[in-house]
């Protein structure tokens, strides 16, 4: 009995439903199911009728095509798989279709021994063994790689027929780093597999670049109408011939790749090489080295990496310092784990002292990436621009936000206070060219849209287009400062002296003179990465740097406070909502 394509997308749609255990599915669900599968693989919008999934799941049923499906209907109303683990998927061969698999594999055994079919041996012991484990009911004595969860493989078939009949299609793609799915024309060229993952080749549309597609980020494919744009020159082995794996740079030169693997090692890459130019080649000590000629790109840094510790690239020297820092960067996540168990311990030197100091809540990696982000809004901001701090920082640089809130910080808020909200932020660098000295103070100013006279606000001022003012000391208790550290600070170049357990009050001048000439001061040295914790109405103050080196902070405040009377912080942020 034939079976055409749509009816195989509604036979594979029911048993989906009917193996999902966790929802119970009426004829109208499944109907459903299967309108919406033929709308999104062939882009049929005018459904499917009751009849046409009730003969389905007659025929599914029977053994007309070999699934004997166990459907049974629960309280007359209900689709369900009377055994769990039946699936159509799991059917097994029947005796027409052995022996038409048998007679292919007797046919492709006669083509093993010629120069052109070699590829045919592989495919011969998968049949073979598919078959004999199906005829004998035994375990089958070859594994092959597979991966069960692969995506995008139901669209190999529709991009090989568009291949062969050179047609067109629209389809409907979204990489991981887009946003959100495109769609446009495409001309496709070829099918390329790389360590089980599926690539096509093709165009947009003539004149531009080839394009190299994963399968599993196409989310749908459909027939247009345009002219198909067939490949001009293109040769697919000259394509890939000078990469590992499937990204090419058209035009970039070739790199000679010098490898050194240990003992051990290197007996396996002499047995499988890495690429077609691989060579042994001696160094200048006599050991045994591996050279390639290849493009540098991100499959071959994934392979090095895949060996560990038993391969150091020696040149290029650009991939030697790529390898580095990658590796770098992951042993960073391994020794400088944000450790949560002893969070709740320096939280309770935060609620006691009034201070303390988070180690480790960035990686390195991160603190370079914001680094570099503050460094080139100062370059293009150009001469004239004050380089040693920016207030309203996150409104000047959007895309530091999502840099700083990380997923470790969030949790450091989360257990201080889940109502928080971010009220103000500010970068300062200390650095040679601008190093100054702070005298001991608490910070009781916070920043307002406007000013409007409310009862128990003092001391309004104005500056750049903000209001500051002094709140009611209930206001400033709630306050909590995060001062994130872009460099290793310690005494030499300015870090914080504070006066542990000074946060409890507003303080006048005398009371503020008499406690620090009358008790010894802590210097708050933190690492790179880390995070200072502190009430601001903590005492503190910072000397002036005595090394020539930068000391950069980003200075956040948080409150859960609604201000009264109107009035309205000038930068608040909600964290949660925009996490």
């Amino acid at each position: 009995m034939p079976v055409n394509r749509n009816a195989l997308i509604r036979f594979r749609t029911i048993d989906t439903c009917l193996r999902n255990r966790y929802r119970r599915w009426t004829l109208e669900d499944l109907v459903d199911a299967c309108s919406e599968a033929l709308y999104e693989y062939e882009g049929i919008d005018k459904g499917v009728s009751r009849r046409t999934v009730q003969m389905d799941i007659q025929l599914m049923r029977s053994d007309k095509l070999g699934y004997n499906a166990p459907i049974v209907v629960l309280e007359k109303k209900f689709y369900t798989y009377e055994d769990p683990e039946y699936s159509i998927t799991n059917s097994p061969l029947t005796d027409d279709d052995l022996g038409r698999l048998t007679e292919a594999v007797e046919i492709l055994r006669q083509f093993k021994g010629f120069s052109h079919s070699q590829d045919l041996g592989g495919m011969v012991q998968r049949l073979e063994n598919k078959i004999r484990s199906a005829k004998t009911n035994q375990a089958p004595v070859i594994d092959f790689e597979k991966n069960d969860n692969l995506k995008g493989l139901e669209h190999i078939d529709t991009l090989y027929r568009a291949i062969l009949n050179k047609c067109a299609v629209d389809l409907t793609y979204q990489s991981f780093k887009a946003r959100e799915a495109s769609v446009f024309h495409f001309h496709a060229y070829y099918l390329k597999e790389y360590r089980n993952r599926w690539f096509v080749l093709g165009v947009r549309k003539r004149g531009e670049p080839l394009l190299n597609l994963a399968l599993d980020r196409i989310i749908a494919i459909q027939d247009c109408k345009v002219n198909y744009v067939t490949p001009a020159n293109f040769n697919l082995h000259d394509h890939f011939q000078h990469v590992i794996g499937v990204s090419v740079s058209p035009g970039l030169p070739t790199e000679r790749v010098l490898l050194k693997f240990d003992r051990q090692t290197l007996p396996y890459v002499q047995t499988k090489p890495l690429h077609h130019s691989q060579e042994i080649v001696e160094s200048s000590t006599g050991e045994p080295l591996v050279s390639l000629q290849v493009q540098l790109n991100f499959e071959l840094e994934r392979e090095l990496l895949g060996y560990g510790d038993r391969v150091q690239v020696l040149e290029p020297a650009r991939l030697k310092r790529r390898i580095r820092e990658i590796l770098t960067n992951a042993l960073d996540s391994y020794i400088y784990e944000f450790n949560t168990k002893s969070l709740q311990n320096n939280l309770q030197r935060f609620i006691h002292r009034g201070s303390s100091t988070l180690h480790h809540i960035y990686r390195r990696k991160e603190v370079d990436k914001i680094r570099n982000t503050l460094y080139l809004y100062l370059k293009a901001a150009g001469e004239g621009t004050d380089t040693y701090a920016i207030r309203h920082v996150l409104k000047e640089i959007p895309a530091l936000k999502q840099m700083l809130f990380t997923p470790n910080l969030l949790e450091v808020l989360k257990k201080i206070n889940p109502n928080l909200f971010l009220t103000k932020a500010i970068f300062f660098d200390k650095s040679p060219d601008a190093n100054w000295y702070v005298t001991w103070h608490q910070d009781i100013t916070i920043n307002v849209a406007e000013k409007i006279t409310t009862e128990g606000f003092t001391g309004w001022t104005r500056k750049n287009d903000v209001h500051g003012v002094t709140p009611p000391e209930e206001i400033l208790k709630d306050t909590v400062t995060l001062r994130i550290h872009l460099d290793d600070t310690d005494e030499t170049n300015g870090a914080l002296q504070i006066l542990p357990g000074s946060h409890h009050k507003k303080l006048s001048d005398d009371e503020i003179k008499f406690l620090t000439q009358n008790t010894v001061p802590q210097c708050c040295d933190v690492p790179a990465g880390g995070v200072h914790v502190m009430r601001p109405l903590l005492l503190h103050a910072s000397s002036k740097a005595t090394q020539g080196k930068h000391r950069r902070v980003i200075h956040l405040e948080f409150n859960s406070t609604t201000l009264p009377n109107g009035l309205t912080w000038a930068e608040k942020y909600d964290l949660w909502k925009n996490a």
